[in-house]
């Protein structure tokens, strides 16, 4: 290392101590005029967890991403009256000349109502399709956000969107902000843990999901979402090499701990820092995450209430098992991504498989988490990257072979426990399920109110980047849905 190179290293330092120094005496200072002036009122310091800015509602996520848009015409949002206007031109003051994709451009737009049936369910009167006869037990549980929209026309941004909070890649995901914001509540067990299921053997048009959709961008990589496997190792070189013991492992743990620590205090490099810690998780994943995932001591009761898949490794019922599993062991943020879900042709055969996969799990988990006094703290939520339009692809003659196109406009979205009102339905769209109606949701304040339950402020959890101080929500104002809160 030359002289100049040395003696500029030593300013960097100097400076950064002297940035610590004084930042950490207008936080101190700041946070003893506040105890001062609650104290001359006799009131006390509210305690806060760590990384939080006011009291959560919740304390974990299971967010449950159904990749490709399911269509909310024919699962939640019930229009009966298109059934009168099926096969007719939606009227072009509906559409308004609005963006669609290249599979639509030029063609007639032709109306096609559902050919499934709605009932009111529960005490709340939700309408749900019979589709779920599982879920609609749970229907008092349930927020339907019907009015949900997004900017993104295509799969890959709209996922991208839903998951980062933009539609370009480079962005960090939610559950990498919530590792960062708040840390870990189980230091044996990453706090973004990313399922990926199997799907309905019958399912065509299936889109691929990229590593970024769980990464952290500019973010300290140790934040990053891991995601299981569904064959051999649940996390990759989990298992020790042949002739290697857990005694072995441990030293030469030791080892390279050393040697990184040496490495970091010469170059400075805090993904130094990363690595270590990730070494040390990995060490101790090789006893937590065969504990996680060993099923046999769930009861038979509970694993039959999953459905017959849950004995199919990588299934979204042995998912949405583990996912129980996960939020017992408070992991702070899970996310389940079940493909399969983009039917531009043949809706309602493949819709029925999907179902099928789906629809069981996902009350058997609301049901697990309510008995385990999980769900009041744990906020479920569903979704896909957009929604589907009423007019048909393929043509409204054959009612059991329409297809739907992508629909940004408006879609439903659902959440459960963590502090949100069950057996409510917000927002409304027109009568053509086209444009929204009342009290549109746009994705970030989705992702704002997400933050919210869980005590962080979407506009203070920030990550100095690139000369901008860079939030999940974005520079777009963005909103809490403090209407659907309990």
């Amino acid at each position: 290392m030359t002289d100049l190179t040395s003696s500029f290293q030593q300013f960097c330092d100097i400076q950064n101590r002297r940035q610590f120094i004084t930042n950490a005496g207008m936080g101190l200072g700041a946070a003893a005029a506040g105890s001062m002036a609650l104290s001359a009122r006799g009131e006390q310091l509210p305690v806060l967890p760590h990384g939080c800015h006011h009291q959560p509602k919740a304390k974990r996520v299971i967010f449950l991403f159904m990749a490709g848009a399911p269509s909310q015409l024919d699962l939640f949002d019930y229009k009966p009256d298109l059934e009168k206007l099926h096969g007719k031109p939606l009227p072009k003051e509906i559409s308004m000349g609005q963006r669609v994709t290249a599979m639509t451009r030029g063609k007639a737009q032709v109306i096609c109502a559902s050919i499934f049936k709605f009932a009111k369910q529960g005490q709340s009167g939700l309408y749900l399709n019979e589709l779920l006869p599982h879920l609609s037990k749970h229907a008092d549980d349930l927020c339907l956000i019907k009015s949900t929209h997004t900017d993104a026309i295509n799969h890959d941004p709209g996922k991208t969107f839903f998951c980062t909070g933009a539609e370009a890649s480079g962005r960090p995901s939610m559950g990498a902000w919530l590792s960062y914001g708040l840390g870990s509540m189980n230091k044996d067990l990453p706090d973004f843990i990313v399922l990926t299921s199997a799907f309905w053997s019958g399912k065509v048009n299936v889109q691929a999901l990229y590593s970024r959709l769980w990464g952290t961008a500019f973010l300290p990589s140790k934040h990053q979402g891991v995601a299981f496997q569904s064959v051999g190792d649940p996390v990759l070189f989990l298992s020790n090499p042949p002739g290697v013991d857990r005694k072995s492992r441990s030293k030469m743990l030791e080892l390279v701990a050393k040697i990184n620590q040496q490495d970091r205090q010469l170059t400075g490099d805090p993904e130094i820092q990363t690595s270590i810690a990730q070494q040390e998780m990995a060490f101790r994943m090789q006893v937590s995450v065969p504990e996680l995932t060993d099923l046999s001591k769930e009861t038979k009761a509970d694993m039959d209430a999953y459905g017959p898949d849950v004995n199919k490794t990588g299934s979204f019922a042995r998912n949405c098992l583990l996912a129980r599993r996960m939020a017992e062991r408070d992991v702070r943020f899970v996310q389940l991504f079940h493909r399969g879900w983009d039917h531009h042709s043949n809706l309602p055969t493949h819709l029925r498989g999907q179902a099928r996969d789906v629809d069981q799990p996902i009350a058997a988990l609301l049901q697990d988490l309510k008995q385990r006094d999980l769900l009041k703290d744990t906020l479920v939520v569903f979704a896909g990257e957009f929604g589907r339009t009423t007019y048909a692809q393929g043509g409204v003659q054959d009612r059991n072979n329409y297809g739907r196109d992508h629909h940004p406009r408006c879609f439903t979205t659902w959440m459960a426990g963590g502090g949100v009102k069950g057996g409510i339905s917000y927002g409304e769209t027109d009568d053509f399920c086209y444009n929204i109606a009342e009290n549109p949701v746009h994705i970030r304040d989705l992702l704002a109110t997400m933050l919210h339950q869980l005590g962080v402020d979407h506009k203070r959890l920030t990550f100095p980047y690139q000369g901008l101080d860079h939030k999940l929500t974005g520079v777009v104002e963005s909103r809490i849905l403090r209407e659907i809160l309990s």
